[in-house]
């Protein structure tokens, strides 16, 4: 009898072990089904997005003939807002260049309706796409609004981080965006293409 139930309790163990396995194995494979941020050097997958309107753009179909700047804004964040005129004059002063500006907007708590109306007040006029679900921010791990990403010609990101370092635009000492874009349009490696981005944190659902 003593036997018998060492037996049992040996099956158990061993069941148990077995549950562990498959389910730490099931965790890992969740894992692994996340594809990896975007890094510096890669070149950056076709994705879709809708504008306000409702009508689905690719990247592709975005994407300026020298380059392409994506950026995270925000409908409410004021470091975003403050933004707005300076991201507006990229869009005016590269556009002819080549380099396109497009505007995601990932959050949760900003309706399409709201993305659109903002967009007419604040006169931007660059395309913005709405992300819902955070799926592009989250394959880019994008964390504030505005955070910037650059693409050169080949869909090679090539620089990511904030646009300049002043928040309100008075103390403007460093225009790392405008940098990295000239030095794509020259044909150069980005001198410096990592800057930590600023600003309001990006709303996940």
């Amino acid at each position: 009898m003593k036997k018998l139930s060492t037996v049992a309790l040996l099956l158990a163990l061993s069941m148990l072990v077995a549950a562990a396995a498959l389910s730490a194995g099931a965790k890992d494979g969740a894992r692994d089904d996340k594809p990896a941020a975007v890094a510096l050097g890669a070149v950056v997958a076709d994705f879709t997005l809708p504008d306000p309107e409702g009508h689905d753009h690719t990247l592709s179909s975005l994407k300026g003939a020298k380059g392409t700047v994506l950026i995270f804004i925000a409908t409410r964040c004021p470091v975003s807002n403050g933004y707005n005129a300076r991201m507006e004059k990229l869009a005016t002063d590269y556009a002819p260049r080549g380099v396109q500006i497009v505007g995601i907007n990932a959050n949760s708590t900003e309706p399409v309706g709201e993305v659109k109306q903002h967009a007419a007040d604040k006169g931007l006029t660059f395309t913005i796409l709405k992300d819902n679900g955070n799926v592009i921010a989250d394959r880019f791990d994008a964390q504030v609004t505005p955070e910037a990403y650059l693409l050169d010609a080949s869909g090679k990101l090539v620089y990511h981080g904030r646009i300049d370092n002043s928040r309100a635009g008075d103390a403007i000492t460093s225009t790392e965006l405008r940098d990295a874009i000239e030095a794509v349009l020259a044909g150069k490696p980005v001198e410096r293409p990592e800057a930590k981005a600023f600003g309001c944190s990006i709303k996940r659902g």
